[in-house]
């Protein structure tokens, strides 16, 4: 058997290596956040803060132990969401 130094198809690899680190440093971005007009719409209207108020309702009932979940309301709820209704 003889053997004629590395295999060629390695150095390609070698090759894509560096340039895939050349080009993830290369492409710094920003993060940025775009809310559409009708988030800002929702976000600005009277339900917005019905929202906030049972969102603070329930997180009350959770820190002090009395939250009790329906389960079947859950497993109705899932079945519409899976089957699309």
């Amino acid at each position: 058997m003889k053997i004629q130094g590395p295999n060629q198809y390695i150095n390609i690899y070698r090759t894509n290596e560096r340039l895939v680190n050349v080009n993830k440093k290369s492409k710094c971005k920003n993060d940025q956040l775009d809310i559409s007009h009708e988030a800002i719409r929702l976000l600005k209207s009277g339900k917005n803060v019905e929202r906030s108020q049972k969102v603070s309702e329930i997180k009350q009932l959770v820190e002090s132990g009395q939250y009790k979940i329906d389960y079947e309301k859950t497993a109705e709820k899932m079945l519409k969401f899976f089957q699309g209704k």
